[in-house]
Formats: C-alpha cells, sequence, structure tokens
C-alpha cells in the first residue's frame, strides 16, 4: 500500500508539472485583416507590435505583394502577452533588421477593445492624421530660367497673387515621414522634392534652371530629365500628387499615401491658381487585428 501511495503521488506531481508547462508555453493567435498595404521591395518588411505595458512586443514580421495580399495573416503568440495588450502598431522596418525595436515609421496602429483593434492611419501612435481635410492648390510656371516659352513645364505649391502664399493645408508629420509632391508625365511619376514645411523650399531641385526657385514646394521640369522622357515639357493633361513617404525611402515612386493628387486642365493657363482633389478615403489603409 505504501508503494502505490508514493507511486501516486508521484503521478500526481508529473501531471501537475506538465500542466505548469502547457500554461508557462501557452500560445494564441493574433489574425490580421488588412487593405491597402503595398509592396515595399526586398529591402523593407512590415512588423506589427503589441503595446504591452507601455512596452512593444514583436507580433510578426509579413511582406505585402503587388496586388496588396499579404504574406502572412496570423501570428502565433505568447498568450499571456495578447491578452494583456492594450493596442497594435505596424511599422515599417529594414529587411533584415538588427534593431530589436520598432522603426520611427508607424503606419496603421489601434487600441484594444476586447478582443478586435480597428487599425488607422490617424491614430496617435502611428501617423496621426487621416489627411482628410488637407487641402491644396498650384501654378504652372518656371521661375527657375529666364525664358518664357516654357511655363507650363513647372508646377509649385503657391499663389502667385497673394506675395507670394503658401497654398497647401497639411498637418505636421510625426518623425518617420515627409511629404513630396509629384507630376506624373506620360506615366512616369518626377518628383518635385521632399518637405516638411509649406512655407519653405523642398529638399532638392534636381531638374529646375540655374535661377533659385521660390521659397516654397514645386519644381522646374527644364533639365536631367529621366530616361525616355523630354524636358522641358508640357504639364497639361498631367497629373500633380502630394504624397507622404517613409523616410528612409527606398522607392523612386510614390507611396501609398496620396493625400492630395490634381489633373492638370488641358486647357490650363501659366501662374494660374488651380485646385487638388483631397484622395485620402481612397490612399489611406484600413483593417483590424483580433486575438
Amino acid at each position: 500500500m505504501r508503494n502505490l501511495l508514493l507511486f501516486a503521488a508521484a503521478s500526481i506531481f508529473i501531471f501537475s508539472a506538465c500542466d505548469d508547462d502547457e500554461d508557462i508555453f501557452k500560445q494564441d493567435r493574433l489574425n490580421l485583416n488588412i487593405s491597402g498595404l503595398e509592396d515595399l521591395g526586398d529591402d523593407y518588411a512590415y512588423e506589427g507590435w503589441l503595446i504591452v505595458d507601455g512596452k512593444p512586443v514583436s507580433a510578426g514580421i509579413f511582406n505585402v505583394d503587388a496586388s496588396g495580399a499579404l504574406s502572412q495573416t496570423s501570428f502565433v503568440i505568447d498568450s499571456e502577452d495578447l491578452s494583456n495588450a492594450s493596442a497594435y502598431v505596424l511599422t515599417i522596418e529594414p529587411s533584415p533588421d538588427s534593431d530589436p525595436g520598432p522603426s520611427k515609421v508607424h503606419i496603421l496602429a489601434g487600441d484594444f477593445s476586447g478582443s478586435k483593434a480597428s487599425l488607422s492611419v490617424s491614430h496617435a501612435s502611428a501617423v496621426g492624421t487621416d489627411f482628410l481635410s488637407s487641402t491644396g492648390s498650384y501654378i504652372l510656371a518656371t521661375p527657375t530660367d529666364d525664358a518664357d516659352n516654357n511655363e507650363k513645364s513647372g508646377v509649385w505649391w503657391l499663389d502667385p497673387s497673394a506675395d507670394p502664399a503658401a497654398t497647401l493645408d497639411l498637418p505636421s508629420l510625426p518623425a518617420g515621414w515627409k511629404y513630396e509632391g509629384w507630376a506624373v508625365i506620360d506615366g512616369v511619376p518626377v518628383t518635385t522634392g521632399k518637405f516638411t514645411s509649406v512655407t519653405g523650399a523642398d529638399e532638392s531641385a534636381p531638374f529646375s534652371g540655374s535661377k533659385a526657385g521660390p521659397p516654397f514646394p514645386g519644381e522646374d521640369f527644364l533639365m536631367n530629365a529621366p530616361s525616355g522622357l523630354t524636358f522641358p515639357t508640357d504639364l497639361t493633361g498631367k497629373t500633380v500628387v502630394i504624397s507622404v513617404e517613409p523616410e528612409p525611402d527606398n522607392s523612386a515612386a510614390p507611396f501609398l499615401l496620396k493625400p492630395l493628387v490634381g489633373m492638370v486642365p488641358t486647357d490650363a493657363d501659366a501662374h494660374t491658381l488651380y485646385d487638388m482633389s483631397n484622395n485620402a478615403e481612397a490612399s489611406n489603409p484600413t483593417g483590424n487585428v483580433t486575438r
């Protein structure tokens, strides 16, 4: 009888230890349902983060193909971290990435309510705004040369009748993001430069003439034309865009966030103000995560 009791006690201890081990290593799944993201190329990837007790815990890395499909939508997560998470944040990270923490480029975030977190760019832990109230207008002009026969070969976000004045109404961006202007010429997006202030010159003028441009975002397309294009050009009938770009940025094309888009009228006149359309609702990614 004594031996039987000892065996029973040992069995209880073994099963109890197994149960404790299962509790320690218990895992659950986090499921993603996100649309509107784009392929980041070979050098970057998306990474999700759970905010647990105020600290980020990695919740999986994935890529997106040319059609917008996620390479992975379900991730095995430590159950305690998952149940204690207050929020989910999606970042853009270098690939490979030597830094174990999140980058400054936060694109989507949401707070958990029960088992679900609805994600948006406007969350304070993401970009912080949805751009839905952004407005802008532009003129065609080439102020960086002395010629007057190519005035429709440049675009500037300024109002010449106001001495001049800024015409972009855009929110300030957090670290990790910059604005960039574009002209889409014969299907080729050509940068007008990155900027963080609508009342200062942008960061580059790769195609402008020898004269200094006005202290506003914009560009003259007069020289150094990309392959397949000829400068000067005529921007009538073309498209101009203001995008929001991750920083650092490894793409020569506009990022998915394009809050303002303008179709230049085919009969547009130089030095005349034309309004852009708000495109934020169509370009903002959205989604949710469930635990």
